[in-house]
């Protein structure tokens, strides 16, 4: 009977151990969810720049999430200054203005 119990008892703890074990592993999509969210908030994004910049970052085809997030960065500064349409030396003092942003 008290071997019944012990081996009960063994079962259980090894059954909980490995469902504990297998929540704590996060899946592809949740590692993508914590990278990109990394990402937004390295760049210090609000609002429905945030909600864009989550969305593009989330997509399948998205080559953002395995950006590090000065490359990140960079991108984002580019495309402002684009959408500026600055050159030159604007463009070189925007970019390290933007570049240095927190």
């Amino acid at each position: 009977m008290k071997v019944c119990l012990t081996v009960a008892m063994v079962s259980a703890i090894l059954v909980s151990s490995v469902g504990v074990a297998q929540a704590a592993e996060k899946t592809a999509q949740q590692q993508k969810m914590t990278q990109c969210n990394q990402h937004a908030t390295s760049q210090n994004l609000k609002g429905d720049a945030r909600k864009s910049f989550m969305s593009e970052c989330l997509k399948k085809e998205s080559k953002m999430s395995g950006m590090t997030p000065q490359q990140m960065k960079m991108k984002s500064c580019n495309t402002e200054a684009g959408d500026k349409k600055l050159s030159g030396d604007a463009r070189k003092t925007f970019m390290s203005t933007c570049l240095k942003k927190a």
